[in-house]
């Protein structure tokens, strides 16, 4: 029809102009919708609203001149916590603390209060978040550290906005140069200043026998008063004269920074311009002022969510009956709508103030199966129940169910809401538009199928926790099991220090009841079948320990030889107390939907509060709706489609480009594996640079600044032995042109790619990438080396090709390592910079992209000397270590 027609087109504009997520948007030239969350931990300080505006204010005009006059920040959301009573703040609508690109919380164990950004994406991707700290946005004392929080923002939205990296190495301060000079490691050159000893402050005469550069010993304190303004913000953001990015004319594409290593040497101003989520956008420069931020401090009410179900099924009850007995956090309003043809209410909102009123919630929920459903009823009588609180819906949520097919014609009513609509397509007949509700009210799309053993509507229904950044809270999922089919289901879950009360295991069965159920704690004490609560009606049996559960592996068996039925079972508990953060993950994929066209990326962050989980196993079961299944062992190895190594991020591609719906669920086990004890290094990445001191060069003087607080190495890693965690992700899809075959993907890059010359013989590592990116076996390598890293970088091919013949590849993600001798190697001069570069090809001969360009020096052997090269001279200098002191911009 006309009305079904136009409604359709409406439903299309909305996803357009509301875009594939909710998040950042760029108007014109200006940022809007920019979201600024406080923790829950941190206290109620009128004073931090304020500084965080200032601080947003002089940044968008230090953005402003750093991107030539093209952007700046127009809206900015203040999120703050749900206990803070003081400011009459404004209600909100979508946003959620989850949904923030700027989080302000209290320090982090691994990072202190230096700024950072969680990157981990492809150079060019968005990142996840900014993280300050509280005594970062209110301590002076903190600018002489890292500088301005103006231009310190800045340094940090390069990172998250346009997924450029640092341009300074603390773990390679200093490298040799294309003509054999020792150099800093930052962009541009142009920035002066000169390399001194850490402890004395004279010039520094340290250095490495082994590969003829400064010692970490020695430390390069920049120019404070450098002659004309410079670049770069993603080097020495805190000098009064550094105002750009690095540019093309001013890019220092040798130095061993990630910057180089992760976006092929180029500048971050062409990264922003050609490759970032703006590069599309043609923004061209703002004639005139930019417009000064304007600013909304708004706060989250307590949960109020509506279930609007269809009417069918006890698998939909017994999800249900999950999310309200163990998920659904007290003191939230919660109410039960169902529809078939017409919509009605089972049970208008409630308060959960504990267990009976949560039973009360699950003795209405809805069991017997209609014909028909009409969506968008359902939805409408839900938004009526949820304004019956407070007489509208905004910041309310709707948790819609259903496998109906009906048509989608109330998006506007949805959009124009202000309530966030999770949806649940269940089965391969759900109607497919369920995802566009979820995108334009900033809800979240799951796809699950109707079978009870795959355990995925559970899944879904325990991952729909509170999002405001309380984590001692919250519900957590450690596992969930299921089997088709007499015989005994069993297994175990790790249960760590940092979780423990209201450990719940969840057994749910499709017809007649297991004839035993048994839980053993670690220490042998046995929980049977008498120890559980039984509902006939949901079918389900469920046990809760008392008290704190006991660490360590927790068994289950199940016994069901009587009736040929589905049985399951889920294990959830929740921090072990306030003072201890939980362990948690986070599984997403790279993208939504996609056409095929490039292949995605499967994501999981685990970590406790910020601090990196390393040496986990962590496996992703992707599932479509066809009934394909495909499981990826994501890895956190540097490699392939990770981006740092031992981050707490684990990777793999998903290459498999078939239509349809898919949903995710990542699994993540360490067993008996505490602290490294030094064998794996851990690096921070994609943080604020410390300033260590500066020279005045019209002074003479050397001034240094107060240490940055130091980290241990044991406080850049989570201890927590032995744990189980399970996560689920948004769902996603694949929607291949008509007619268009599969893709066949070529090996990934390889960007670990390093080189060692030891006189004449070269040693190269690397790991290996796959037959199809990070899949199964490349088939060759192709290696080359050039002593121009420019002729290297613009003609792979044309540079000097060594003899691979012999090197069989091993399978992706192993480490490869070769050397060799070379005659162009033994003939070229001591002292001489080589680069290298490899490309490896498939059986298809399909080429992977160039790897990242590794450098290495043919050392000559080391000779000492009491002359020491530096960037600048300062005759007569002299150390004042007493004075303290930091210019800083002006506004």
């Amino acid at each position: 029809s006309i009305t079904m027609a136009s409604e359709a087109v409406a439903v299309l504009l909305l996803v357009f102009l509301s875009g594939s997520t909710f998040g950042i948007k760029l108007e014109g030239n200006g940022y809007t919708d920019v979201l600024i969350a406080i923790n829950p931990v941190v206290p109620e300080n009128p004073l931090l609203i304020e500084r965080i505006k200032e601080m947003m204010s002089n940044a968008s005009s230090v953005l402003f001149t750093a991107t030539e006059d093209k952007f700046y920040f127009e809206e900015i959301t203040i999120l703050v916590p749900p206990n803070w009573s003081q400011g009459g703040y404004g209600r909100t609508k979508t946003e959620t603390y989850e949904k923030a690109k700027i989080i302000i919380n209290e320090e982090n164990r691994a990072y202190g209060d230096q700024p950072y950004t969680l990157q981990y994406g492809q150079c060019g991707s968005e990142s996840r978040y900014i993280h300050l700290t509280t005594k970062f946005i209110l301590d002076d004392e903190l600018i002489k550290l890292y500088g301005p929080r103006d231009k310190v923002l800045v340094h940090e939205w390069a990172h998250l906005r346009w997924g450029v990296y640092d341009e300074f190495d603390d773990g390679q301060p200093f490298y040799k140069g294309a003509h054999s000079d020792i150099q800093a490691t930052r962009c541009s050159l142009e920035l002066d200043g000169k390399i001194v000893n850490r402890i004395n402050h004279t010039n520094c005469t340290h250095i490495d026998p082994n590969n003829k550069i400064y010692t970490q010993d020695c430390v390069f304190l920049a120019d404070s008063e450098q002659w004309e303004n410079t670049a770069s913000l993603m080097s020495y953001p805190s000098l009064h004269k550094v105002t750009r990015f690095c540019s093309n004319k001013t890019h220092n594409s040798e130095a061993p920074n990630a910057q180089n290593r992760m976006c092929d040497n180029r500048d971050v101003m062409d990264v922003i311009f050609t490759s970032s989520v703006d590069a599309k956008a043609n923004v061209q420069p703002l004639k005139g002022p930019h417009p000064v931020p304007r600013f909304t401090v708004m706060q989250r009410g307590q949960r109020v969510v509506c279930l609007v179900l269809d009417v069918s099924g006890s698998m939909r009850q017994q999800a249900a009956s999950l999310f309200l007995t163990t998920i659904v956090e007290d003191h939230s309003y919660v109410g039960i709508v169902t529809f078939t043809k017409d919509a009605k209410t089972l049970k208008p909102l409630t308060v959960i103030h504990g267990e009976e009123s949560r039973t009360q919630l699950v003795r209405y929920l809805p069991s017997e199966a209609n014909g028909g459903t009409d969506i968008c009823k359902g939805l409408k009588k839900g938004f009526e129940e949820l304004r019956k609180d407070n007489g509208n819906t905004m910041g309310d949520e709707i948790i819609l169910l259903t496998d109906g097919e009906s048509e989608l014609n109330c998006a506007s009513e949805v959009k124009e809401s202000g309530a966030i609509v999770n949806t649940i397509a269940l089965g391969p007949s759900a109607n497919k538009e369920l995802k566009m509700l979820s995108e334009i009210s900033g809800g979240k799309y799951f796809y699950a199928s109707e079978n009870l053993d795959q355990t995925e509507l559970v899944n879904v229904f325990a991952s729909l926790t509170t999002t405001n950044g309380d984590l001692t809270h919250q519900t957590i999922l450690l596992d969930s099991s299921g089997m088709k089919g007499k015989g005994i289901l069993n297994g175990t879950v790790s249960v760590d220090h940092t979780i423990g009360n209201k450990t719940t295991f969840l057994v749910l069965h499709e017809s007649q009841s297991p004839e035993d159920i048994e839980i053993k704690s670690p220490s042998g004490q046995i929980y049977d079948f008498i120890d559980f609560q039984h509902s006939s009606i949901s079918k389900m049996h469920s046990l809760v320990i008392q008290g704190t559960a006991e660490t360590g592996e927790w068994t289950y068996t199940i016994k069901n030889t009587l009736s040929d039925q589905y049985i399951t079972i889920t294990i959830t508990s929740c921090a072990v107390s306030d003072a201890i953060p939980p362990v948690t993950v986070k599984a997403h994929m790279s993208q939504q939907s996609i056409d095929g066209s490039k292949p995605m990326l499967v994501y999981a962050e685990v970590n406790q509060k910020g601090v990196p989980v390393i040496l986990a196993d962590v496996m992703a079961t992707l599932k479509s709706d066809s009934g394909d299944q495909y499981q990826l062992q994501l890895l956190d190895n540097g490699a392939g489609a990770d981006a740092f190594r031992n981050d707490g991020i684990y990777s793999r591609y998903f290459t498999t480009s078939k239509n349809g719906r898919y949903n995710l669920k990542v699994k993540v086990q360490r067993k008996n594996k505490s602290k490294n004890n030094g064998q794996v290094r851990l690096k921070r990445h994609s943080v604020a640079p410390y300033v260590p001191g500066y020279v005045i060069k019209g002074k003479s003087l050397i001034v240094m600044n107060p240490p940055k607080p130091p980290v241990s190495e044991d406080d850049l890693q989570a201890d927590v032995g032995s744990f189980t965690r399970t996560a689920i992700g948004e769902s996603f899809s694949v929607s291949l042109p008509p007619g268009v075959p599969p893709p066949n993907f070529p090996p990934n890059k390889i960007t670990d790619l390093n080189a060692e010359i030891e006189e004449d013989k070269v040693m190269l590592t690397w790991t290996a990438p796959g037959e199809d990116m990070d899949q199964g076996t490349a088939d060759s390598y192709e290696i080359r080396v050039s002593m121009d890293l420019e002729a290297l970088r613009g003609s792979f091919s044309g540079a000097h090709l060594m003899n691979t013949s012999d090197i069989r590849p091993l399978e992706a993600g192993s480490t490869e390592e070769y050397s060799f001798l070379s005659s162009y190697i033994i003939n070229a001069e001591p002292e001489t910079v080589m680069f290298f570069a490899v490309r490896s090809c498939d059986k298809d001969s399909l080429m992977s992209d160039m790897s990242n360009v590794a450098k290495a020096t043919k050392i000559v052997p080391f000779v000492p000397t009491t002359t020491t090269p530096t960037i600048s001279q300062y005759p007569n200098l002299t150390v004042n270590a007493s004075e303290y002191y930091m210019p800083i911009s002006q506004p």
